[in-house]
């Protein structure tokens, strides 16, 4: 993960956390798993709220390492990915917000998406 204040907050999540690029989707190829993009900025309240209450609890932690290839995005450091996941999001929800959380193939079909922030 690069250093962004708001990557640097999820550094410590039990949640096993990869950066946008080959390695987290070649790894979703070879285990085949989803990966779960979750995409947010660090003055974002509700992003907060979700690391609190989701990415901090083991629990859950342990069900995402599990299940899916994780993926954390800075919004402010990527506007391009944001800008094309909200945009599926906006088509399948009819809106949009953050913290927002899509799950897509490992070729980067995305088949489900919520944001948190209504």
């Amino acid at each position: 993960m690069k250093k962004s204040p708001y990557l640097l907050q999820h550094a410590y999540n039990p949640v096993d956390w990869y950066s946008w690029g080959k390695e987290a989707f070649e790894k979703a190829r070879t285990e085949n798993k989803p990966v779960f993009l979750s995409i947010g900025y660090s003055t974002c309240h509700w992003c907060h709220v979700m690391a609190h209450e989701s990415f901090e609890d083991e629990e859950v932690a342990e069900l995402m390492n599990d299940a899916f290839v994780s993926i954390k995005v800075d919004r402010e450091e990527r506007p391009d990915i944001d800008n094309i996941y909200m945009t599926v999001c906006q088509i399948i929800l009819g809106r949009g917000g953050w913290p927002l959380n899509i799950i897509m193939t490992p070729g980067k079909k995305p088949f489900f998406c919520r944001h948190l922030h209504t």
